[in-house]
This record gives C-alpha cells, structure tokens and sequence, in this order.
C-alpha cells in the first residue's frame, strides 16, 4: 500500500468483514442461492411505510433534535416497558440513532480509554471486534460452547476478569449462534458484574426473536441497571433494515456523553425513517407477532432438515441462525463454504467469520422463503453425498 505509513495503523490491520469478503465472490457467479444475509424476506408493514411517505409528502424532512423526535423516544421507552418491563425516560435515557451499528460505535466510543479491556463472547456478529479496537480498546474474547447452547456461564466470565476490564458484550439472542440467556442465567453473572463494576453493553436487535418464552433484558436487574447500556433497533422486528433506525437507552450521564459524538458525527437520524419509526414502536405489535410465527416455522423446519442430512445443529432459542457443525466432512468453513459455492451455487457464512470459536461451523440464515430454504437443504445434500 502507497500509504502504509501515513495511515491509522489500528485501521490499517483491522481485518475486513468475512461476510462481505465472501459475497464478493458470490456476487461474481450466476444463478447463486443464498442464505448468508441476516435480513428479514418480509416487506416493511404497509402501516409504517405509509407514515415515512406521509412525512415526505408534508415536508417533514428537516434535521430533528440530535436525540431525535420526542414521540419516537418516548415510544421507544413505553415499548420497552410494554414488551420486556424495563423503565426508562425518553427526555434522558435514549438517544435516536443510525441503525443499531451507529449505536455500538458511539457507545464504545464514550466508555472505553486507551487499553481498556473489553470481554466479547464468541462466535460474535463481526462489526464488535473491530469497532473496540477502533475505540482503542483490546478485545478479550471468551468462547461461547454449544454444550452450554452457546451462553456466557459465570466459570468462563470469570476467567478472563483482569484489572483493565471495563465491559462486557452481550448479544443475545445471538447472531451466529442464535443462543439465549434467562432470567435465571443472568441472574449467575449479575453478581459478577457488579463486584468488578464492569459495563453491560447489550445488544438486543433480535430481543423480537426469542422462541421459547419471552425475551430478557439484563436491564431488569436493577442492581447493575447504571451500568446497563441497551443496544437496539427497528430492523429485525419490523423488516425495516434500509431504513437505519437504532436507538440507545442507559444512565442519563452515559446519553449525555454518546450525544457528543452522535451530534458532531451524525447530527441526526432520517426524519421520515424516524416518523416511520413511531408508527412501528406504536402500533407495530401485531407485525412482529406475524414475523415471529413465520420465522418460528422455518426455524423447525430447517433445523430438522439439518439434522437429516448429517450436519449436527443445535436448536436456536432466538435471532434467525442456524449453526451447524460439518465436522463429519473433515473441512475448514472457508474451504466447505468454498466448494459449496463453486460445487452447487449456494452461499453460506464460514463460521469463521465470526472469530475463530467458529472454526468448524458454518452460519445459515433462515431469512428467507421456505422455498428457498428446501431448494438450499437440496443442494446441502448433494453436496454432503460426496464428501461423506
């Protein structure tokens, strides 16, 4: 590189997205069926894209405050207090953000000095790893065991505490893995937590998502709750990726810092996404009702079609991943994942992607169309007929 020299050096060796890095290709071949992207199939509800419509046609397309519209924070809190019983004030608890990613970045931005450590639990969604290093923060990965169906247990938190710890990243449900934490799992690591006076930051994009029973926000502990920092946002529970609507909620001191770098960087959200957003948080309850039952059903289906064909797959408990093994092929991901592309035209995530506990997995999303899904399991088949 021409500049290696006059680059940010932390910048310079952050490694690219294996997601992106892998559709690349894919996108270079004809014909490909993927089930690599975490996107609901689902169109935005009518009911909400005719509110961003509604915004546009009146004008209201100028910048809102830096916190964003007082009825979508306030929406937003009454949402969180209706579906997972957390409380929080709109006017100091939550900030309107670009997407869920916009948050993150800001989030770890405020808290993190030079050095500080960070425990992130793999496998993990790519973007977590390279933004706490961006925040000039070290990652200390601790890995999540499908014999634990994926959860953070107490015994491997505790292993990796040390004197630079200023948080944790919990993701739950997951992506990739699709791995829930209880009440009662919570209920083992709050103490923890507390005891060494370290950050929560939890995102909870697919909280919509749980299967089986409701969903947990370890905001509900009101012993840890100042030091709790949601992470959320419209995409996943109302299908509404493209249009960038994520939000913060914690302490009112921690949204006072976050809005700095929000206000310099961002200034605002889209106004019309942000209208859109309001009838969502509002009035969206029964579509996510909907969403959730369809995705419910892939789910089964595929994980059971998974099973049958000889790729061990643990059953999810939320998001819309599966993580099977391939270890009965003897293959590294990237090499399966790979032949599988060339082989048989279908695009899968190497579970490598998602840090190196994801070595001998590999990532399939359930984010698309049953048909598509069994024309995916058809060639999986194939494919595994000859590597047996």
């Amino acid at each position: 590189m021409i500049f290696d020299e006059e680059i940010n050096q932390t910048v310079r060796y952050i490694k690219p997205s294996g997601i992106r890095k892998f559709f690349d290709i894919a996108a270079t071949k004809k014909g490909v069926i993927s089930l690599g992207v975490g996107e609901p199939d689902f169109i935005t509800p009518w009911h909400i894209r005719e509110e961003a419509i509604h915004a546009i046609e009146k004008g209201r397309t100028f910048y809102t405050g830096n916190k964003g519209l007082p009825e979508l924070r306030k929406g937003i809190c009454d949402y969180y207090s209706r579906r997972f019983n957390v409380d929080y004030n709109g006017d100091e608890n939550c900030i309107v953000t670009v997407g869920g990613s916009e948050a993150i970045d800001i989030v770890l931005r405020t808290i993190l000095k030079p050095g500080d450590e960070v425990i992130l639990p793999t496998p993990a969604y790519v973007a977590y790893a390279a933004i706490i290093e961006m925040a000039g923060g070290k990652v200390i990965e601790v890995q999540l065991k499908e014999e634990d169906e994926f959860k953070l247990t107490p015994e491997a938190l505790r292993k990796v505490i040390s004197e630079r710890t200023k948080a944790v990243i919990l993701n739950f449900p997951g992506n990739p893995t699709g791995g829930i934490m209880t009440y009662d799992d919570y209920g083992k690591i709050v103490p923890i937590l507390k005891q060494h006076h370290i950050f929560a930051v939890t995102d909870e994009i697919y909280a919509e998502l749980t299967y089986e029973g409701k969903h947990c926000s370890i905001a509900v502990f009101e012993e840890i709750r100042d030091r709790v920092i949601i992470i959320n946002g419209f995409s996943k529970a109302y299908s509404m990726t493209g249009y960038r609507v994520g939000y913060i909620l914690a302490h009112k001191d921690i949204i006072e810092m976050c809005l700095k770098i929000h206000q310099y960087t961002i200034m605002c959200a889209t106004t019309p996404c942000q209208y859109a957003a309001i009838e969502a948080v509002n009035n969206g309850d029964n579509d996510i009702e909907e969403m959730f039952l369809s995705f419910r059903q892939r789910r089964n289906y595929i994980v059971k079609e998974l099973n049958r064909i000889g790729l061990k797959t643990h059953m999810p408990q939320g998001a819309f991943y599966v993580f099977p093994s391939i270890a009965i092929t003897g293959m590294k991901c990237e090499e399966f994942c790979e032949r599988l592309l060339e082989e048989e035209n279908l695009a899968l995530v190497p579970g490598n992607a998602f840090g190196d506990a994801g070595e001998g997995y590999v990532r399939i999303s359930y984010a698309y169309s049953l048909d598509e899904i069994k024309l995916a399991i058809s060639k999986l088949e194939h494919f595994l007929e000859k590597y047996r």
